[in-house]
């Protein structure tokens, strides 16, 4: 016999915690978590989710066969800013092929991580002795050339400006939690998403028509898609299906390399020992003047610690979800067809039962012997499971070829009082809230 899940108190008429979530996301989620134990449910707009808490019950979500659990059935709100046919609005069999991108395979990454630093160089090529940045347009225009290099093509790269990053500012910021219940609402946000994405899809039927004309023959991604044809001999993708690629590529590939390099940095700003240590640790790395590789990035442990535990208090996403397509249980508790499930990655990421001292900043959680990022159901930034992101290792391989050449080249330091850089939470897809200034100034042994 099944037991009553419990349900969160609070919320307001019809719209249940919707105005809570939207408000203080990550403060309902540890309110379910501590009113409700390992699973407690809440209201949505009418919609009920029930969220499960705690490496047992995360392994169960996360160990769910896509028949029980459906993750593409849970985001139909972000179809506006992917489009049709593409991500959670694509047939399972076109998900799949989505996640063999050869360019997150080992081989093909081995090849990227100098091309990312010789961008990290290009970026700061115009910076001069001593300055300052603000990190999330910094990062966010780095990583979009980045990745958009390594998943899509160098050729594709050399035709992106800084004119994107806005642009993306704009999709990220249209994933307001109202999309629960309309995701077609004429909310300001959800208009500056809609005109985002018309002007991606203009810039890139501007790249083909301008490739088309002066005869240039591409080989990167997009341009093979373009050669793709039916049966009929029609295309099968249109440039409105490439763009929504384009844009599930840098949400995966840039996003979250954004939001960590910025907090990683901040982190390191405000805990000096790190810095130290992190800079000692690539000095020594490159003394000998070796070039940035996929083999050195492999040797960055006190680096990587510092990534991973800023994973850990930063994560890129507030939640998972799923919708529950047959009967789920879990111990006594059922799980109804057509109800959302959702895990919390920043509560999962801070349980004090998996991460000793869990709201301090502390790399060496992840050092030999304590390894806490080996409670795989419990420190979950990337998911877990066959849903884990594809693209985790492509990212860390990412962030450390960043700072494998800023710490080398710049010292830094805060520009801002240090309880001023917080992320902004209004969107389910997290942002480093502006300003977010940070000054820099050339090592003196570099310094011209």
């Amino acid at each position: 016999m099944s037991v009553a899940i419990p349900r969160l108190s609070g919320g307001v008429p019809l719209l249940g915690h919707l105005l809570e979530l939207r408000r203080d996301p990550v403060g309902l989620m540890q309110r379910c978590r501590d009113e409700c134990g390992d699973i407690g449910e809440l209201r949505l707009a009418g919609q009920s989710m029930v969220m499960l808490y705690g490496e047992d019950a995360q392994e169960a979500f996360f160990r769910a066969p896509e028949e029980q659990l459906d993750q593409a059935a849970a985001y139909p709100f972000m179809k506006p800013v992917f489009g049709p046919g593409v991500v959670f609005d694509a047939t399972p069999e076109q998900r799949k092929q989505a996640l063999r991108n050869r360019s997150l395979r080992d081989q093909a990454m081995r090849g990227h991580a100098q091309g990312i630093a010789a961008e990290t160089e290009r970026m700061t090529a115009s910076w001069g002795d001593a300055g300052s940045v603000d990190l999330l347009d910094f990062f966010a225009e780095l990583t979009i050339y980045t990745s958009s290099a390594a998943l899509i093509g160098p050729e594709f790269r050399e035709e992106l400006n800084a004119e994107l990053v806005p642009l993306f500012h704009d999709l990220e910021r249209g994933t307001d939690a109202i999309a629960y219940v309309n995701p077609n609402l004429p909310l300001p946000s959800f208009r500056k998403r809609d005109r985002a994405r018309r002007r991606l899809v203009a810039f890139v039927q501007s790249i083909f028509d301008r490739r088309e004309a002066e005869g240039r023959e591409s080989k990167d991604l997009f341009q093979v898609l373009r050669t793709i044809k039916n049966p009929d001999g029609s295309p099968r993708y249109d440039v409105t299906t490439i763009t929504g690629m384009f844009i599930s590529l840098m949400f995966a590939g840039h996003h979250t390399t954004s939001t960590t390099s910025s907090w990683a940095l901040l982190e390191l700003c405000r805990h000096p020992e790190w810095m130290a240590r992190v800079v000692a640790e690539l000095d020594a790395l490159f003394a000998d003047g070796g070039d940035v590789s996929y083999q050195a990035l492999r040797e960055i442990p006190t680096l990587e610690s510092v990534l991973k535990e800023t994973l850990r208090l930063h994560p890129p996403l507030i939640l998972l979800m799923r919708k529950a397509m047959t009967p789920f249980q879990h111990k006594d508790w059922v799980i109804e067809p057509g109800q959302m499930v959702g895990v919390s990655i920043a509560v999962s990421n801070r349980d004090p039962h998996a991460f000793r001292d869990p709201q301090r900043f502390d790399p060496s959680r992840f050092e030999p012997g304590r390894e806490e990022d080996q409670r795989i159901f419990a420190y979950i930034p990337f998911g877990a499971g066959r849903h884990r992101c594809v693209g985790a290792a492509f990212a860390m391989m990412q962030l450390k070829a960043i700072f494998s050449i800023l710490l080398r080249r710049y010292e830094f330091e805060l520009a801002q009082p240090p309880e001023s850089y917080k992320s902004d939470h209004s969107k389910m897809v997290v942002q480093l809230a502006q300003p977010c200034r940070v000054r820099y100034r050339r090592r003196a042994e570099l310094a011209s």
